[in-house]
């Protein structure tokens, strides 16, 4: 029997192996994909890129590997990220603990964790930890006719792997999310004819991409370690704090000088403008009307522009995107926006796309209609523990504690589960303190000679409560269209699933618990 299987071989199934190995553990990670890098093994669309900065972006564990990377970019593309996870499976032979195109069917509880793969194999071992990531599961809508379609199409997070070329060829995007941010400026470049079907508009600020100069890097480098700690006490583990500054009580042209700034500056900082955006609707309606004003100022056709305004939600209560050229592309005269909330689609034909306003000719079609997700990937395998299945616990809506175990299922570790900070935050720092906390607990367990641990129902059921209430305490909430809600998923529970209380206090919180003989949780 092991003492450990990972499921998954990304950012968190990496640094997981590292951690186990490094407390003397046999541990076996086995990924799905038949190559290591998580989300960014599958996500190779067009335009795909980090949207935190690439010096951040990154393990902080071994400074010899922060002093020998050198990132190209200020927001690297895909190829740079994953030739960075393999350097690191590399350079920590990690791979000989790591079993490529295995997929993980079903994991059961027994005095130990059995776990089946696809192929029909049985792995044993006294624990399982889960880092499948939280965007992982592709969420492809049921559209009638979808199967008839004449065209090739695509998911953004299931990307092939060869070069797609849309040359000559009338091309069809689904969603202006994240993804479709991203991908829609680059399809155009190449699409004869880009049609976006859009059904909510989005927030995005320019990134203001560039390639990093060695005296940059070389200033990064000498830095790290402030760079770092700076991360680890920050809300949202960017090495950034919010202004102090509230938007509400400055004057409206500084505002708006303060906002220009910041536009000008470009990526995830402009929401750092102010300390209220996220806490005032009125902070946050002021921001969002620059945003608004900005999109009107860039896109020509005015009925374009006032179809692209967000009103539904405030601003950054949805993963707040950072683009290149987005809204600058829509002056193409070769792409079309198709408003799906007033003409809804009805099907996928043989030849295209008909919504309830006409068809639209369509030679590929492609879907950035993100993920089911935080849960759906652990609901992805058949996990069940001593009371039952994950599936049904989850049915209303997932529970557990911290977002790190769930009661009723002992010896599981969920790297950046449902109710931990995760997706609100730059994710490597998220998952580092995850696997830290993981580790130091897997350790206490073997100097006190204890072999099981398991989160209270009582615990689980405080930090529901603390997870709702810290959401209320901000605007995110109020983006009812949000995938933090579940709401891009047809029959899922509406429910806000990250915890929004800031990854530093979370990560004293963790701290505190162990601290206090790990409270919450029942140790034997």
């Amino acid at each position: 029997m092991l003492d450990a299987i990972v499921i998954g071989a990304g950012f968190s199934g990496l640094y997981a192996l590292h951690r186990l190995r490094g407390l003397g553990m046999s541990a076996q990670v086995l990924e799905a994909g038949d190559g290591v890098g998580g989300t960014w093994y599958w996500n190779r669309y067009p335009g795909a890129r980090c949207d935190s900065e690439s010096y951040y972006y990154s393990f902080s564990f071994d400074d010899d590997l922060q002093q020998e990377w050198r990132w190209s970019e200020r927001y690297p593309r895909q190829p740079e990220i994953l030739a960075y996870l393999n350097h690191v499976a590399d350079r920590f032979d990690l791979r000989r603990d790591i079993r490529l195109s295995t997929r993980v069917t079903s994991a059961v509880f027994d005095d130990g964790w059995t776990v089946t793969t696809e192929s029909g194999e049985r792995l044993r071992a006294r624990f399982l930890i889960t880092a499948v990531g939280c965007l992982s599961s592709a969420n492809v809508p049921d559209l009638p006719g979808l199967d008839r379609f004449a065209g090739d199409w695509y998911h953004t997070g299931r990307w092939p792997h060869e070069d797609v070329d849309f040359t000559g060829k009338r091309v069809g995007v689904i969603g202006t999310g994240s993804t479709g941010i991203q991908a829609i400026p680059v399809i155009a470049e190449q699409a004869a004819h880009l049609t976006v079907f859009q059904r909510t508009p989005n927030f995005s600020v320019p990134a203001r991409n560039a390639p990093l100069d060695e005296e940059f890097q070389t200033s990064v480098r000498a830095r790290y370690a402030e760079i770092r700690a700076l991360q680890r006490e920050t809300g949202n583990g960017h090495p950034f704090h919010l202004s102090p500054h509230n938007a509400v009580d400055t004057p409206p042209e500084k505002r708006r000088e303060v906002y220009e700034a910041a536009w000008q500056r470009g990526g995830l900082r402009f929401r750092a403008a102010f300390n209220d955006l996220l806490s005032s609707e009125e902070a946050n309606d002021t921001a969002a009307e620059f945003i608004r004003d900005k999109i009107r100022e860039t896109v020509r056709d005015p009925e374009v522009a006032e179809r692209l305004l967000p009103h539904d939600h405030p601003f950054a209560a949805k993963r707040p995107p950072i683009d290149t050229g987005y809204f600058e592309t829509y002056n193409r005269p070769h792409v079309s926006l198709v408003d799906v909330r007033a003409a809804p689609i009805v099907e996928i034909t043989r030849d295209g796309l008909r919504t309830t306003a006409g068809e639209y000719p369509l030679d590929a079609l492609v879907f950035a209609t993100g993920f089911d997700a935080m849960t759906g990937p652990l609901l992805g395998i058949d996990i069940r523990g001593t009371g039952g299945s994950l599936a049904d616990k989850w049915r209303d809506g997932p529970v557990g504690y911290l977002g790190l175990q769930v009661a009723g299922f002992p010896n599981l570790f969920t790297i950046t589960g449902p109710g931990s900070p995760s997706v609100l935050t730059n994710m490597p720092t998220s998952i580092e303190q995850h696997v830290d906390w993981i580790a130091r607990c897997l350790r206490h367990l073997r100097d006190h000679g204890l072999s099981r641990i398991e989160a209270t129902e009582r615990a689980e059921r405080a930090w529901g409560r603390e997870v709702r209430e810290a959401a209320d305490r901000t605007l995110l909430p109020k983006a009812r269209s949000s995938w933090y809600l579940g709401a891009n998923v047809p029959g899922k529970p509406r429910v806000f699933m990250p915890y929004a209380g800031g990854l530093a206090h979370y990560a004293r919180l963790c701290d505190d618990i162990a601290t206090r003989d790990y409270e919450g949780f029942r140790l034997s």
